[in-house]
């Protein structure tokens, strides 16, 4: 299915005995501007066209029914506050967003929704903004509740950090909720102001997927995140001017270097860099250079790889086997890191020939078939409310 919106809403209308109003939320894809969100950085983000549908409808009884056409499973919670009580399971993320809406003191009332989509799970795509954002568009609708976007993007937000428990930053809930169609997305996660880029009409993003799953709420992503804010409170403490990593230099970074453990150094270094390589990609955009651009994404891997160690055998293997494509400027692992996805920059008529070279070139180095699709900048769930009107 299922992301299919008939098909979701027909499943919705069979199961509850009623029509729902649907809202639909996009996966993204980070371009460049890994791991720099949760310490106020810059990232380049775009929405793509996998989304999560959310289909809602009301009832009398005051309960909270959440059915999952993907899992066929439902939950149905009482009326009344809900208790953080995340089990690690798909419904963590809608009983999430309900939680935080009530932490804002919105009533949103008795709902039955079927949530369905299609974006792959653990792959670095964002499949829990998609579902977070989807939800809460449904939620407050229901409640009949309007809030701005970097409202919105929060909510989402302290429900993936509060009561799913993953350590993630605000890019992806605020690009799904905000992208525009035909742009990449320079989000400054302090300010959560944005400048919308555009991408030269001559290139493609190809997404692949190397199959490696990955779960952020557990494991290695979440040290990391222990890692980074370690050596930031090491560098908040030595100088003043330090309020986030996001003011630190290299020279101030070694300044603290044996005040901190190697590793926090050197997931620092990775973050202070990549926020540099991010305001270096958004010239290269602005000049319409591709060729730069490229080359900063595969610096981004590198220091993802070597400095932040998240990649993983897989994934490197599948951006060299991409840089060695005709057509491909650039390629580097995107997301959360440890399996997942890539994102590649490909001129737009070498984009069909490198999928076909890269799948073929990668499964017979790992035996694994990667998934690879061709994607434009899509619109976020904002704009597809306002363009369809969720009806």
């Amino acid at each position: 299915m299922k992301g299919n919106n008939e098909e979701a809403l027909q499943v919705h209308r069979q199961r509850f005995g009623e029509p729902g109003r649907r809202f639909a939320a996009p996966a993204r894809v980070n371009l460049i501007g890994e791991h720099t969100d949760y310490t106020g950085g810059l990232v380049m983000p775009m929405a793509i066209g996998f989304q999560t549908v959310a289909i809602i409808s009301g009832r009398q009884d005051g309960r909270a029914v959440f059915y999952s056409a993907n899992y066929e499973e439902e939950i149905s919670l009482e009326p009344g506050p809900l208790q953080v009580a995340a089990d690690g399971r798909w419904a963590d993320y809608p009983s999430g967003v309900l939680w935080a809406l009530q932490q804002e003191n919105i009533a949103v009332g008795g709902f039955n929704m079927t949530l369905a989509g299609n974006v792959p799970l653990g792959a670095g795509l964002s499949s829990s903004a998609s579902i977070e954002v989807a939800t809460a568009m449904a939620l407050l609708d229901h409640a009949g509740v309007a809030i701005p976007l970097q409202k919105l993007a929060t909510l989402c937000r302290r429900a993936e950090n509060e009561y799913v428990g993953a350590k993630s930053g605000i890019m992806d809930q605020f690009v799904v909720a905000g992208a525009v169609a035909h742009r990449a997305m320079l989000l400054d996660c302090r300010s959560l102001t944005f400048e919308l880029l555009p991408l030269p009409d001559q290139v493609r993003v190809v997404i692949c997927n190397s199959m490696v799953k990955h779960a952020v709420a557990t494991g290695e992503y979440g040290d990391r995140s222990d890692e980074v804010e370690a050596g930031q409170a090491v560098l908040q403490r030595e100088l003043p001017g330090v309020k986030l990593l996001r003011d630190a230099t290299l020279a101030d970074l070694e300044s603290c270097k044996d005040k901190m453990s190697a590793a926090s150094f050197a997931r620092c270094r990775h973050i202070i860099t990549e926020n540099q390589r991010v305001l270096e990609a958004r010239e290269a955009l602005l000049h319409d250079d591709m060729k730069q651009f490229g080359a900063l994404m595969v610096e981004a891997h590198k220091s993802m790889r070597d400095d932040f160690a998240a990649s993983c055998e897989e994934v490197d293997k599948l951006v060299e086997i991409a840089m060695q494509q005709p057509g491909c400027f650039g390629a580097r692992i995107t997301g959360g890191g440890f399996g997942g996805c890539t994102v590649n920059v490909v001129r737009a008529e070498a984009a069909e020939q490198f999928v076909a070279n890269v799948r073929k070139d990668y499964a017979a180095v790992t035996g694994i078939t990667a998934e690879c699709f061709v994607s434009a900048p899509s619109d976020g769930a904002l704009a597809m409310a306002e363009s369809d009107g969720a009806r």
